[in-house]
């Protein structure tokens, strides 16, 4: 599994991500920076197993038994990490409540 400090990494990489496209082309909706944060989320960790921070650190976003998370588990997934709470609750095992209840782990490639 991946530890704390690269999971909150990978994360700043897709906050500054996704604030950079916000900036650049959105800046007058409040909400699209949430939409792009969605959408960056939800398509590459269908697509290719964890968002641009995941990628660029060498992590993934898989199911518990190590497989494909599928295409519900990702949005689930990024909703409940959207609203910020279950991201900082982590179980005695490190996942973040988002994890816990989309029936996902973040390891290393």
């Amino acid at each position: 599994m991946a530890r704390p400090g690269r999971r909150i990494l990978a994360l700043l990489i897709d906050f500054a991500f996704c604030y950079v496209i916000y900036f650049a082309f959105f800046f007058d909706n409040p909400w699209a920076s949430s939409l792009i944060f969605f959408i960056e989320q939800v398509v590459l960790m269908i697509t290719l197993g964890g968002g641009l921070g995941h990628l660029l650190l060498g992590l993934r976003v898989v199911r518990l038994n190590g497989s494909y998370a599928g295409w519900w588990r990702p949005i689930l997934r990024t909703v409940l990490l959207m609203l910020v709470v279950p991201a900082v609750i982590w179980d005695s095992d490190q996942r973040g409540l988002h994890d816990v209840f989309s029936g996902t782990v973040l390891v290393k490639r």
